[in-house]
């Protein structure tokens, strides 16, 4: 399949090997995963990016790269780079702060298997035992005729190109909202515009996730609640919303939670019954909200939950003690609402302000002069 990156994937293999790059494409197993993974690449900011597999691969070629074994020496004796050196490595890297170890352990080998299920290889080799880790090399040695080549630098290229347009693509949108901030008393419309055209079921997870949490932080900042002890000595408090940590980090955790009310907020963009289920199960079963990334409306999402889970299970009293859970499902639409009455309360700005700031933190983007 082909899309925009494509054609950098394959500029940089012209540069590489010329009039042979086109056999190294086709024969590439590896490279036509990456040509599968950087879909996202010039859609933009609002795009899902894919840096977890991605950088699985890139750690332990760059290992594979740092002891020469692309240019000589005998690889299947190498006692393969420690699991922790690799993980550290990856959240070095740009967009990786917060990844986990999953694409590293199987995540990569699984989704590799699901592109190329005929293939006689997995990229990631490992030892459960010591912890080490080797890339398969059948797949960074190339024939061409009577030549052998080896693709590694050129893997590693081909990710530094897809991590960098993202990057711009980040920027942008940074920049935009930036932008935005210095006319938004002057043009609210087009600020209230611009947010709203990033509640669509196609905007990046993460993206979604900062607005929703700047729209709903809003919504409810100005409604209070009465709470005490005693009858006669009751305490007035707004409801606040905090986060609890970065976004679609993939760490068990939950997205957002209400003082002092102690609600609960999962975001999720799937209408997997198994995956709702096992963030029930994670609280032991504590009321949760669902911050959905659909246009679904709320019976249509609700009965595809119901119905999916009793085909799993065949006593329908174990699902309806899930989906008693399931204290508020938020879909779009509802977010929608919700953003236009936080904007008649006068928070337009302030919501265009804290998107900025999550943005920043959450892509780790830096201003010039911090450079």
């Amino acid at each position: 399949m082909e899309h925009t990156f494509t054609n950098n994937i394959k500029q940089i293999l012209k540069q590489e090997y010329g009039k042979n790059s086109e056999k190294i494409f086709e024969k590439s197993l590896l490279i036509q995963y990456l040509n599968e993974k950087t879909r996202s690449a010039n859609r933009g900011s609002k795009a899902r990016g894919s840096f977890a597999n991605l950088y699985a691969v890139y750690v332990i070629i760059e290992d594979y790269i740092s002891n020469c074994y692309d240019k000589k020496g005998d690889y299947s004796t190498y006692e393969g780079a420690l699991f922790s050196n690799l993980f550290t490595r990856q959240r070095e890297l740009p967009f990786g702060s917060k990844l986990q170890n999953h694409a590293l352990n199987n995540r990569m080998n699984s989704e590799f298997q699901k592109y190329f299920p005929n293939s006689d290889y997995i990229p990631i080799l490992r030892n459960l035992e010591t912890n080490h880790y080797w890339i398969n090399e059948n797949l960074l040695k190339i024939t061409i005729g009577r030549k052998t080549l080896n693709i590694a630098r050129t893997i590693i290229k081909i990710i530094d190109e897809y991590v960098h347009t993202k990057q711009d693509a980040f920027q942008r949108f940074v920049k935009s909202c930036e932008d935005l901030q210095k006319i938004g008393t002057k043009t609210p419309e087009k600020v209230e515009e611009f947010i709203l055209s990033l509640l669509a079921p196609n905007v990046d997870a993460r993206l979604f996730e900062i607005v929703s949490y700047s729209i709903l932080k809003y919504y409810y900042h100005d409604q209070q609640i009465y709470w005490g002890f005693e009858m006669d000595k009751l305490s007035k408090e707004n409801l606040t919303l905090y986060k609890t940590g970065r976004t679609n980090a993939n760490d068990g955790g939950i997205d957002f939670v209400m003082k002092p009310l102690g609600r609960f907020f999962q975001v999720t963009e799937t209408l997997d019954f198994k995956k709702y289920f096992l963030d029930i199960d994670k609280i032991q079963k504590y009321p949760i909200s669902f911050v959905i990334k659909s246009e679904e409306t709320i019976d249509e999402i609700l009965q595809k939950i119901q119905d999916n889970a009793n085909k799993m299970y065949s006593i329908k009293a174990i699902v309806e003690k899930y989906m008693v859970c399931i204290e508020e499902i938020i879909n779009i639409s509802i977010l929608t609402g919700r953003f236009e009455e936080a904007v008649k309360q006068g928070y337009l700005n302030t919501i265009l302000d804290e998107i900025v700031l999550q943005s920043k933190v959450e892509f780790n983007y830096e201003e010039e002069s911090d450079e």
